[in-house]
């Protein structure tokens, strides 16, 4: 059992211990502006294996390495198409994982043996100080067991994984809340492969070119599987009037999340209204699921949201994590 410090990002003292863990092999929570992130050296094969095995996550799915800006992508990958800078240019610092031929000189533990490696530049101010600093990417999936909800607090981070890593980095809750848009940029078209705050819109306005997004596909990319950001009380999802029914169940305990400010609250034992914007929603949706799994209740059941493009991201972590009703 390890003894896991709990770090402030506020304090400099700290951030050099961070950094010293970093440096020696160990595994750091660290906060990004999506969700927090399990922090180890990327060319320290050992290092990255840890990750794995702090996770219970399997060594065959991939990870994503945070780098400190664009220059460092000649580091990691080859046959960097120009769409690569242009796309940094605009959405890096920011929720933009990008999909590229891996340099031979990155561990095969990494990339789980594939020939592409995921790369992005976090937003988060003190991640990306610690990156400069530290002259080396770091691999950083979320910080939580394997298929679990994503972590967007050092609370929750320091909750699920404490005992299996070396140190938590709080600094503060995460601002986006859902993970990153994952782009493949190996092939002869733009592919998001995961959706995310960047749409596929948004990408083509930058750059002009036509992006598909695959309902499925077999690319192994962190967050594709059936099953996955699953809090332990089982989520369903459904209309008004099926959690209106489910509520009036007689000996369940459960909790109702609505997409509504003005929705008609039925008796539960707990009752959320999450709000109208998308930003805010997907900011607050994981750490809402958080709270309501600590009540130990019977079911939680939440109201559809929208489905145009830029709700793509919140409905594809939903559907992973919802159980068939």
């Amino acid at each position: 059992m390890i003894s896991t410090q709990l770090l402030d990002a506020s304090s400099s003292r700290d951030i050099a211990r961070a950094k010293q863990i970093l440096q020696r092999g160990g595994l750091v929570a660290v906060p990004t502006e999506t969700v927090y992130g399990l922090a180890a050296n990327a060319m320290d094969p050992a290092a990255v294996k840890s990750i794995f095995a702090a996770k219970g996550r399997p060594s065959d799915h991939p990870l994503i390495v945070h780098i400190a800006g664009p220059d460092n992508l000649r580091d990691w990958a080859v046959d960097i198409p120009p769409v690569a800078y242009q796309l940094a240019a605009s959405f890096w610092p920011g929720p933009l994982t990008m999909l590229l031929h891996k340099s031979p000189r990155v561990p095969a533990e990494v990339t789980a043996g594939r020939e592409t490696i995921g790369l992005r530049v976090p937003a988060n101010p003190v991640l990306l100080a610690l990156l400069k600093d530290l002259k080396f990417g770091v691999a950083a999936p979320s910080a939580n067991p394997y298929k679990r909800l994503s972590p967007t607090s050092a609370a929750q981070v320091f909750a699920q994984m404490s005992g299996r890593i070396d140190a938590v980095l709080d600094g503060g809750d995460c601002e986006v809340g859902l993970e990153s848009t994952i782009l493949d940029l190996t092939g002869p078209e733009l592919r998001i492969l995961r959706a995310g705050p960047i749409t596929a819109s948004a990408i083509n306005q930058c750059t002009g070119l036509a992006v598909s997004q695959p309902q499925q596909h077999d690319i192994a990319v962190p967050g594709n599987v059936a099953e996955h950001y699953r809090p332990n009380t089982p989520l369903y999802l459904g209309t008004r009037a099926q959690i209106e029914v489910a509520s009036k169940a007689k000996g369940r305990c459960i909790a109702c999340l609505f997409y509504a400010e003005d929705a008609n609250a039925p008796d539960a034992a707990q009752t959320v209204i999450m709000p109208k914007s998308k930003v805010l929603y997907a900011q607050r949706l994981y750490k809402t699921l958080y709270s309501l799994d600590s009540l130990g209740l019977d079911a939680i059941w939440l109201e559809y949201p929208p489905t145009d493009e830029q709700w793509r991201d919140v409905n594809d972590r939903l559907a992973r994590a919802a159980a068939i009703p």
